[in-house]
C-alpha cells in the first residue's frame, strides 16, 4: 500500500464552469475557491502532508487583463479575510513562481502570509502562481552554473522552487484536458496521473477520495520490475 504524502493539483474549468452555469467567468473562479477550501479540509483529514494547487500560469498572462485583475483581486482577498484561519489550522502556505509582477499589496499580503504560517507543520499548502515548470529548470540551471557547481540531477533539484518538499505521488488534472500544461514537469517524472472529466468547481471530496483510494493499490515499480 502506497502512502500518499503530496498532491499536485491543476484545478482546470472554473471559467467554463461559470459560462455553463451563470454566463460569467468570474463566478466561476469565485466557486473554485470555495472549493480548494474542501479539498485542503479533506487533505487535512486524510493526513496528507503537501498540496500543490496551479493557481496561475505564466501563460496565463495571456487572458483578458480584466480576468487577471479579478483573479488577483479575489486572492488578495481572501488572504487577508482568511489567513487567521489558515493559520489556526497549522497549515504552512507558500507560494511558488515569480512574484516581480505582482501589485505591491498582493506581493504584501502574499509575504505577510507566509511569515504567518512559516512555523506550521499540519499541511503544507503550495501555491503555483505565476509558475511555469520550463522557467523554473532554466533558473535552476543559471543558478548552479553560477555557483561553478556541477550541472546533475542532485543539483538540479536543489535549486527548484519545490527543493523543500518531496515529489508528488499524485497528479489530478479536472476539467477533461490530458496535459501537464508545464506545470512541475521535472517534478512529476514517476508520479500517479490522474484525469477526470469534471470541471473543478464540481470536484468533491467522494472523486478526490476515489483516487486517493486507487493510488493505495497500484504497483509502483520507478523503473524496476
Amino acid at each position: 500500500m502506497n502512502p500518499v504524502k503530496h498532491v499536485a493539483i491543476i484545478m482546470d474549468g472554473n471559467g467554463r464552469w461559470g459560462i455553463n452555469r451563470k454566463k460569467s467567468r468570474k463566478i466561476g473562479h469565485e466557486q473554485g475557491l470555495k472549493n480548494i477550501e474542501k479539498i485542503i479540509k479533506f487533505s487535512l483529514k486524510k493526513k496528507i502532508s503537501y498540496l500543490t494547487l496551479y493557481t496561475f500560469s505564466t501563460e496565463n498572462w495571456k487572458r483578458p487583463k480584466y480576468e487577471i485583475a479579478y483573479l488577483f483581486n479575489l486572492l488578495h482577498n481572501y488572504l487577508k479575510k482568511n489567513i487567521d484561519d489558515i493559520h489556526k489550522q497549522n497549515i504552512k502556505i507558500i507560494f511558488t513562481g515569480i512574484k516581480k509582477k505582482f501589485a505591491p499589496a498582493l506581493k504584501k499580503a502574499i509575504k505577510k502570509s507566509e511569515i504567518k504560517t512559516s512555523k506550521n507543520n499540519k499541511l503544507f499548502v503550495n501555491i503555483a502562481l505565476n509558475y511555469g515548470s520550463k522557467s523554473e529548470i532554466i533558473a535552476s540551471v543559471k543558478k548552479i552554473i553560477k555557483e561553478k557547481k556541477i550541472i546533475n540531477q542532485t543539483n538540479i533539484e536543489k535549486n527548484l522552487f519545490t527543493s523543500e518538499m518531496p515529489d508528488p505521488d499524485i497528479l489530478i488534472r479536472t476539467g477533461g484536458r490530458k496535459r501537464l500544461s508545464n506545470f512541475l514537469l521535472w517534478q512529476l517524472a514517476y508520479s500517479e496521473l490522474f484525469f477526470v472529466d469534471k470541471l473543478w468547481p464540481d470536484f468533491n471530496t467522494k472523486d478526490y477520495s476515489k483516487i486517493l483510494n486507487k493510488f493505495i493499490n497500484i504497483k509502483r515499480n520507478f523503473g524496476n520490475i
